[in-house]
């Protein structure tokens, strides 16, 4: 997602319905992006558990990061990353304008910041009590995951049948608001910051 003084411009990174795209794909797309508009500052948005991990398509990192405990995994991939990109792009290359962010699970996590607001703005207040007892049980939002079965947005579903993620998801973070996301969420926080600087410093 690169972002730049006159706008924001959009590379998909997610292949319609078939998960994120495969490396060899987004690479040139970022590179595209920076050699293209040297005041442009691009940062990617992907779940961890959805990266390929293997074969043509992987992430660089990605394989190596499973060895590593789960608070350390997405900035292992986010290093690994940069590291791609600068090597294509060589010493001209200010790394500043690179800041990838991975999420560990999905963005759904997120939402479990604040569980009372995240029922209300889907319209389902009744759900909080269910949604906090998840949340309770984990760290941090960003660690709600176990496995493909219990992935944040596999338990909204289990609670809450045709939840559509495109609509209900954002909508309940502007609910949520960013303020008490970027709170609770420290991984998610630390990227903020980095665009943020960038966008006051250039």
């Amino acid at each position: 997602m690169p972002w730049s003084r006159s706008g924001w411009a959009v590379p998909a990174p997610r292949s319609h319905r078939h998960g994120v795209k495969g490396w060899d794909v987004v690479l040139p797309s970022i590179v595209k992006h920076l050699k293209e508009d040297a005041g442009c500052c691009v940062t990617t948005l992907v779940d961890y558990y959805g990266l390929p991990a293997t074969g043509p398509k992987a992430w660089p990192g990605r394989i190596d990061a499973d060895k590593r405990p789960l608070a350390e995994r997405g900035a292992s991939v986010q290093k690994a990353l940069g590291a791609a990109v600068a090597a294509v792009l060589g010493g001209s290359y200010e790394a500043r304008r690179f800041l990838p962010f991975v999420i560990m699970h999905e963005f759904e996590g997120l939402l479990f910041s604040d569980c009372g607001r995240f029922a209300d703005a889907i319209g389902r207040p009744e759900l909080a009590g269910s949604f906090q007892g998840i949340r309770d049980a984990f760290a941090t939002p960003e660690e709600i995951n176990d496995s493909p079965l219990t992935a944040p947005s596999k338990r909204i579903e289990s609670l809450l049948p045709g939840y559509a993620k495109p609509f209900m998801g954002p909508l309940a973070a502007l609910g949520i608001g960013l303020n008490t996301i970027r709170r609770e969420c420290p991984h998610f926080r630390a990227w903020i910051e980095q665009l943020e600087q960038w966008v006051q410093h250039g």
